[in-house]
């Protein structure tokens, strides 16, 4: 018997595909109703559904939040080094605290009073109310540095004045945290200032109980003037030092910022040198008049930090009141013209779409179920035909 060449072989596959094609389109023809049918039923089904929901606007507002300031190109400025110590937070983006501050339960509560949304979402509970908040709410942050933020409502007017609503708040919080890095330096110097004030304090109440125990002591001018000096240096070198201190944390050995103070802190110790070197030998002090040149010096110690101190912490509150209305609107939110929901063409347009690939899914999958139904009928004949014949 031939065995059957290619020729035969390409001759039978184009059967084979028209009578597959052919299946397909009895198939399909045969479940025209179905086919047909369904998707009209599903469109119009979901055209009276989304008639009765209700239009939803969404309204929604940018800001500009400030962005974190290099702590580095402010040390130079009358002793910024403590300024950099108190902002050395790191955040790597700043706008992932202002959008952690919109989304905070504290933010959402004082929204739900402002505008009495409890009643509005008609919760039973506050934290229904959030959760029903947060829903509507999206907030994101996007490449050029703006957060937006969009929320969706019912009443166009309360979308809009949900939006603002958001912005006001953040705006508000920021004047209670140390967020920006002038309110943390700002935080940070009232704190050395309060320390300060307590240690200039306790100067004052120690000088004025030697003077009460052994009576007034009048230095020369000379003695008074070298104490004043002295004191005045001693607490530059220390603001140095600690201005030193802290820019190790960022700057090497051989940064340009970094061996100019140290030239300075140099320079600073040299004239303290010069100065105690040139004042009068304690030897020919008194016991008593050397105790009160100690109070004195204490004194004035404790004055010149607490003047350096109250200078920065009031550059601090300067930077804070500029940083603080930094949060900037760029595109405040106006009531919506249009729906944003729901979009019923597009919602019919994939219901009918989706039910109709349903469909023919439906009818592929039952007329297989009938073939192989029929087979396995025709197959039981011919097993019965072969039986009867045996028997015979």
């Amino acid at each position: 018997m031939p065995e059957p060449t290619s020729q035969h072989l390409t001759r039978e596959e184009p059967m084979e595909d028209e009578i597959s094609l052919l299946d397909l389109a009895i198939t399909l023809a045969k479940h025209k109703k179905l086919i047909l049918g369904a998707p009209l039923l599903a469109a119009v089904v979901v055209a009276v559904f989304t008639l009765f929901m209700p239009n939803i606007y969404t309204a929604d507002t940018q800001i500009m939040p400030p962005q974190q300031q290099s702590s580095a190109s402010a040390m130079l400025n009358q002793l910024g080094a403590l300024s950099g110590m108190a902002g050395a937070a790191g955040i790597k983006n700043p706008n992932d605290v202002y959008i952690a501050m919109l989304k905070s339960r504290t933010l959402q509560d004082g929204m739900i009073r402002r505008f009495k949304l409890q009643s509005v979402y008609r919760a039973k509970t506050p934290g229904a109310t959030r959760q029903t908040l947060a829903g509507v709410t999206k907030i994101s942050s996007g490449k050029d540095g703006l957060i937006t933020v969009q929320v969706d409502d019912k009443n166009p007017q309360r979308a809009a004045m949900l939006a603002n609503g958001y912005v006001e708040a953040l705006q508000q919080m920021t004047q209670v945290f140390a967020v920006t890095e002038a309110s943390k330096r700002r935080l940070f110097f009232e704190k050395q200032l309060l320390q300060a004030k307590e240690g200039l304090s306790d100067a004052e109440i120690a000088l004025k109980q030697l003077q009460e125990k052994t009576g007034i002591i009048q230095l020369d001018s000379q003695a008074q003037l070298i104490i004043s000096t002295a004191a005045g240096l001693k607490g530059q070198i220390a603001m140095k030092e600690v201005e030193l201190g802290a820019m190790r944390t960022f700057a090497t050995g051989n940064n340009p910022d970094y061996i100019r103070t140290q030239q300075m802190l140099a320079g600073l110790r040299g004239q303290l040198a010069k100065v105690e070197t040139g004042a009068v030998t304690t030897s020919k002090v008194p016991e008593t008049g050397l105790e009160y040149i100690r109070k004195v010096r204490d004194l004035k110690y404790a004055e010149t930090i607490y003047e350096m101190l109250a200078k920065q912490f009031e550059m601090a509150k300067i930077d804070e009141a500029k940083e603080s209305s930094v949060i900037q609107v760029l595109d405040k939110a106006v009531v919506p013209e249009q729906k944003s929901k729901p979009k019923r063409s597009m919602t019919v347009l994939l219901a009918a779409v989706a039910t109709g690939f349903l469909a023919i899914l439906w009818a592929f999958i039952t007329e297989a179920l009938q073939n192989a139904k029929k087979e396995s009928e025709t197959v039981a004949q011919l097993n019965k035909l072969k039986q009867n014949l045996r028997w015979n």
